[in-house]
């Protein structure tokens, strides 16, 4: 089931929900305004090698951002 994620415009909340259709209008679960945009979604990818790309490191070992080697982004942010 795909799920999207939506920003109120009338109270400015993110949230996410599950829709079916296409070109379903999603009303914001917290003042009920049907004044919502659907969002870009964030990509994620995990490869082989044991890092996970798009989500930030632990410092843990492998990961990181692809500008840095330091294993962790708060070396380079």
């Amino acid at each position: 089931m795909p799920i999207f994620e939506y920003v109120c415009k009338a109270c400015g909340r993110e949230f996410e929900e599950i829709v079916l259709g296409q070109d379903q209008t999603v009303p914001c679960p917290a003042c009920a305004s049907k004044k919502t945009e659907k969002l870009m979604s964030r990509c994620r990818h995990k490869s082989g090698g044991g890092g996970d790309y798009g989500a930030p490191s632990s410092g843990g070992g492998g990961g990181g951002c692809s500008g840095c080697s330091g294993g962790s982004c708060a070396t380079c942010h």
